[in-house]
Parts: C-alpha cells; structure tokens; sequence
C-alpha cells in the first residue's frame, strides 16, 4: 500500500482504533493477553527499581518540579501524574532491559505501564482498569510497528518513542472511560506531542533512555487534554500529513490495514518478548553464540578474527560507525555494540547490568577481543521478522569454529518461563539496592493488582 493509497476515502482509521478501545473491558481480555500484561508488568517493575540509583534518573528527578501523589518505584518523594509516568518510563527502559516486539521492534511496556498506573492512582481507577488500559496501549503498539518495518529507524526516529505516545494515549483513554470521539482525539493530540531521535547513537547519551517515559506522560496528556474537550485530527494515522507521512521513510511500502485487521480477535502483544540480557534487541542472539563458542573450550587468545553475518537493518544502529562499536565510549553506548556485548558475553558468560560499567567497557582484555569482530551483510537475513545470531570465528591456528542462535531467546519460539521472569525480578530488584523481603512485596503486588480495586499499596513502593 502506498502513502497516497491509505489516505483514501473509508472508514478513519483513529475512529475504529478509538471504538476499538473504549469498548475493551478487563472482563474482555484474553486470558493469554493477561498472562502477557502480568508479565510485563512484573518485568517493568523490576526494570524500575534496578535502575532508581543510576545518575540519569538522579538528574530527572532532580529537574521535575511538579510534585503530587504519585508513585515511582523507589523515590520517596511523591510526583504529580505526569512525572511519575516519566520517571517510571524512563528507569523501565533506562538499561535497555525491558521486553520488546519481534516484527519489527518496540518497547510496549516502557511506555504503556508507567501512562496506565500513573493515570489509575491518580484518578482512583481499579486494577482492571490498569489491566484494560495496558492491553489497548501495548496492542496499538504492537500493530503500529508493523505497518511500515524498519522505516521509522530509517527517518531517524526511534519507534518506541513516537509509537508510545499514541499507545500511552489510547491506554489512558481507556482507563479514564473515555467516549470513542475523546479517544479519537487523544491519538490526534499524540501525533503532535511525539518525538524522539536516534542520534543518541552518535555518543551513547542519555536521550534513548528518556524517550518511553516522555511518551507516557505525552499519553498521559493527550488523554487528559481530550477529556476536557481539546480536539486533535482524527486522520492523525493516514492523513496526507499524519503519522507515517512524518516519521516514516517513504522509501519503505507501508501497510495500514496492520492497525485494524482483527483488532480485538487476533491480540498481537501476545508476541512480546522478553529479554535475558541488558542490552540492544538484536544483539541477544549473537550473544548466546559468543557464550556458546566459549562453552566450546575456545579462548580468547586463540582468536584471530570473528565475523558475524547481520541484517542490513540493524547496522546503522549495532554495527556502526564501528571504531566506537570496537571501543564503546560510555557503558550506554557499549549496550549498541555487537563487538562489545560478544567480547563481554564471551569473557564473562554474562551479560547483565553489572557488565555496564566505566571498569568493564575500559578492560584491556575485552577490548582486544572486541576488536577482532567484524560484520557481513546477510541478504536473506529474516530481520525484522526474526532476529538470528551467528558467529564465524577463525582461530589462530587457522580452524573456523561457526556458532548459529536461530532466533531469540524469550520470544515466541522460545519464551522464558515465569520462574526464569521471576528471577530476572528478584535480580534487577536487588541490583536497585532493596531487601528481598522488598521484592517479595512488590512481586505480590504485581501478582495482585489486576485483580484489585484499586491501586492501593503503591505507596508503600517509595523510597
């Protein structure tokens, strides 16, 4: 389909997205859909709490002058709603351990959760209601990123930032019991308030980590504007200057029917994935191959050169420029580097939180194994439909040892369990400094809130 074919006359495309959400109950959500919002919810949590000592979020919360009664997880003092849902978006997403859509990627949880908790504690909403708003933002999401693959990255956006603020939006909506044509107008208002680009990648800065937490606040906003009567276009989807006109390269065929073809039958934020590792999307793969070839009895020193077979997709962002792939200039930016992350994964049979620090990235060792990694374009590589990872390593001694993951771990093909989620919470929560009896009650919470008739007890997650 083309940019002028999906403006053509029919149904608006905000309208039936709009009916669409303020019609989901949380009686009406699937139970798989359940099971996924728990989740991410448990994952988004835990993502919160490991990251509220980090400078970044030191900084931001040190800049937010609006106070109120709003929780973010692991800050003592209280935020108007608006600010929790930025400081909460920003620690979700700030380590880049947060789950994320195989098909084209985006982070729904980063962006959906902190917009929904933020809007149900501060407007009295229950947790079915949190249950409600969090599937119709994850699902417009899901469905928003498919629609043109890989063509907002190309405009040089980020799509979890832009897409998140018309999921935030539609999300709250729901949460607020917004009639259709609020609704309608909330994801017009969006479209105005999304933004985010991609040259964070040239310094490994803070901007990226931003992006979830102001597009919940952006939802947030929208939601609230519309409520009140502000109006916003409702041909903000396929309008002649609407969304994918603005941050979508038109080189790239785009398809709009992704937006409503079995909206509400076929959920597809039951494909969301969920990361075992503390970095970039794509790079999981390859990092199960640099653990695997070191399971081999492989040593770094007997390593010539490695090169790993990519999708052209991912280059510009995982790939290059790659002296500072080869030499990470801060731990952000080493999160972005395929060389770095198979050098940490390969040396240390783990990549978590503790492999981003200015010690790690600056280790003599790593660095020269770092080094010896290259790249070659695949042509029939599956990305964005699959994310594949492969390592050719030559040795000194002139063997070629070839290491293949077919796709990633905790995706569809192959999820984590809820134990292994579970530990990755209790993990982040203890990084974050807390006690494990902390955990647990924050682990029960989560287990609970959908369930409840409001958001009570969230309180008790300050500090």
């Amino acid at each position: 389909m083309t940019k002028n074919d999906s403006a053509a006359a029919g149904p608006i495309i905000g309208e039936q997205i709009a009916a669409w959400a303020a019609a989901v109950t949380p009686a009406a959500v699937p139970d798989a859909v359940r099971t996924m919002a728990e989740n991410v919810l448990l994952d988004f949590a835990g993502n919160c709490v490991s990251a509220r000592n980090f400078d970044y979020i030191r900084s931001l919360t040190e800049s937010w002058d609006g106070e109120g009664d709003c929780t973010a997880f692991g800050h003592a003092r209280g935020f108007d709603a608006a600010g929790a849902a930025v400081v909460n978006g920003t620690a979700a997403h700030g380590e880049d351990f947060d789950d994320t859509f195989e098909g084209s990627p985006v982070h729904a949880g980063a962006p959906a959760m902190p917009a929904v908790l933020a809007a149900c504690e501060r407007y009295g909403r229950s947790g079915g209601d949190a249950l409600a708003g969090a599937a119709v933002a994850m699902e417009l999401m899901c469905r928003m990123t498919v629609v043109a693959p890989t063509a907002i990255h190309r405009a040089g956006f980020h799509p979890t930032a832009v897409i998140g603020a018309m999921g935030a939006a539609a999300g709250v909506g729901s949460v607020l019991g917004l009639k259709p044509a609020a609704i309608a107008n909330a994801l017009g208002i969006a479209g105005s308030m999304a933004s985010g680009i991609i040259e964070y990648l040239a310094e490994g800065t803070w901007t990226k980590r931003l992006h979830p937490g102001w597009a919940a606040q952006c939802g947030l906003r929208a939601a609230l504007m519309a409520q009140s009567g502000f109006t916003g276009p409702r041909t903000v989807f396929e309008g002649t200057h609407g969304f994918f006109f603005t941050f979508a390269d038109p080189s790239i065929e785009q398809d709009l029917s992704h937006l409503t073809a079995g909206l509400g039958e076929d959920w597809r934020m039951e494909r969301l994935a969920f990361k075992p590792y503390a970095c970039g999307t794509m790079a999981q793969p390859y990092i199960d191959c640099a653990i695997g070839l070191a399971k081999r009895g492989v040593q770094a020193d007997d390593i010539a050169t490695i090169e790993c077979e990519t999708g052209e997709g991912i280059v510009h962002r995982l790939w290059e420029p790659l002296a500072e792939k080869h030499r990470p200039s801060t731990p952000y930016s080493a999160k972005f580097s395929i060389p770095y992350l198979l050098a940490v994964g390969f040396l240390d049979g783990a990549v978590g939180l503790a492999q981003f620090s200015e010690d790690r990235i600056h280790d003599p060792a790593m660095l020269s194994l770092a080094g010896k990694v290259g790249y070659v374009v695949d042509p029939d590589n599956e990305y964005p439909r699959n994310y594949s990872g492969h390592i050719r390593a030559t040795l000194n001694n002139g063997e070629v040892v070839e290491v293949r993951q077919p796709h990633m771990r905790g995706g569809t093909r192959e999820p984590l369990s809820r134990d292994e989620l579970i530990g990755k919470f209790r993990n982040n929560a203890l990084f974050g400094g807390w006690t494990e009896d902390r955990a647990d009650a924050l682990l029960h919470w989560c287990d609970g809130l959908f369930d409840a008739d409001g958001l009570g007890g969230i309180e008790q997650f300050r500090g």
